[in-house]
């Protein structure tokens, strides 16, 4: 092209743009940026995302209800039976489109269930097995909440799926569940060669997979084959995301967001401890297997989750991100969505692919 054209071409669409811009602030006040880069945003209309199916906006609609009504996190008995029922009914719901079989066993002297495919264990799968920490905020979603992140995977992986019922607070505290998922870890060892092992969480599940791995590596135990760190990750809550999920959900900014250290299961472990958030070393990263991370731009930890890619990616390690527009924290938790089901594909292709090499 004549460098003449080009830079016609170049000046008619930086004009485009500015037109674009001054029309889409055209009926609101432009907010105010300060020298620290703090954006002060006048009130605006931010439309459910364009992307996403009418199943998860219908969904999007019914989680913002239960949220309205979920105890608050320090009520620890009252929202471990909440989400129990939550869970609960989305394992009965999985169960008719993932048929799988269930049962409990002690696994290195730790409490696990144990999730099977219904139409069996594939051939190529024989030889290999996934390890689930389940979300819950280190509080709760022991068994319920397991199943809501085993079933899919078991029933279309045609793999064995391990859920760890470990230690979370506030009876216990750091680094109990790291030592439970290292007891299951060193059991299967005796089964399964290690890179044969996967593992993967959702929340404090996602981020006990990075602790466990850190462990399992200072531990100088072989690493896993591939792990998968799904709306948490290596690194701490903060970002943008921490601000505007929770304004795209209903509720006001948060003058300070939580952060996983604030959590109790966290009480008097140091946030500069890399087997806390193992961002804080890159050598610990370095040895990481190959990781698959999954978020939604709803998620409050998605800023943390896009965050930990890089850090992984920069230290070498093979890192897999995947973000879902519209989607919220743990979205395919609920099954119908079109948006869950290409999740649990994500995840299912990327253990097939990464387990064994």
């Amino acid at each position: 092209m004549p460098a003449a054209r080009a830079q016609r071409l170049i000046q008619a669409t930086l004009f485009c743009a500015g037109l674009f811009g001054a029309a889409a602030f055209a009926q609101t006040q432009r907010p105010s940026v300060d020298s620290r880069g703090n954006v002060s945003m006048p009130a605006f209309v931010v439309p459910y995302s364009a992307y996403a199916s009418p199943e998860a906006q219908r969904q999007f609609q019914q989680m913002l209800e239960q949220g309205r009504h979920a105890p608050g996190i320090g009520s620890i008995a009252a929202s471990r039976a909440y989400y129990d029922r939550i869970n609960t009914d989305r394992a009965d719901r999985m169960r008719k489109i993932y048929p799988v079989s269930i049962h409990a066993e002690t696994v290195g002297g730790v409490p696990t269930d144990v999730v099977l495919p219904a139409q069996g264990v594939a051939p190529r799968q024989r030889h290999r097995v996934l390890i689930n920490l389940h979300g819950g905020a280190f509080l709760w979603g022991a068994h319920s909440g397991g199943l809501v992140e085993a079933i899919p995977l078991a029933s279309l992986g045609r793999i064995k799926v391990v859920s760890v019922d470990y230690r979370q607070g506030p009876e216990h505290v750091f680094p109990a569940a790291s030592e439970d998922v290292e007891a299951v870890y060193r059991a299967l060892l005796k089964q399964y060669p290690a890179k044969n092992i996967g593992i993967y969480g959702c929340s404090a599940g996602g981020v006990l997979t990075g602790e466990a791995v850190a462990r399992i590596i200072t531990r100088k135990l072989p690493v896993p084959g591939a792990i998968g760190t799904f709306c948490g990750s290596v690194s701490e809550l903060a970002g943008d995301s921490t601000f505007m999920s929770p304004v795209l959900s209903g509720d006001p900014p948060p003058v300070r967001p939580l952060q996983l250290a604030d959590l109790p299961y966290f009480k008097g472990a140091k946030v500069n401890d890399s087997l806390v958030f193992p961002a804080n070393s890159p050598a610990l990263l370095a040895k990481f297997p190959p990781t698959l991370l999954i978020t939604g731009t709803r998620d409050f930890t998605m800023s943390s989750v896009v965050h930990s890619q890089a850090l992984l990616t920069a230290a070498g390690v093979d890192a897999e991100l995947h973000v879902w527009d519209g989607m919220w924290h743990s979205f395919f938790s609920d099954p119908e969505m079109p948006e869950s089901r290409e999740a649990y594909a994500v995840m299912v292709g990327f253990f097939d692919r990464r387990l064994g090499r």
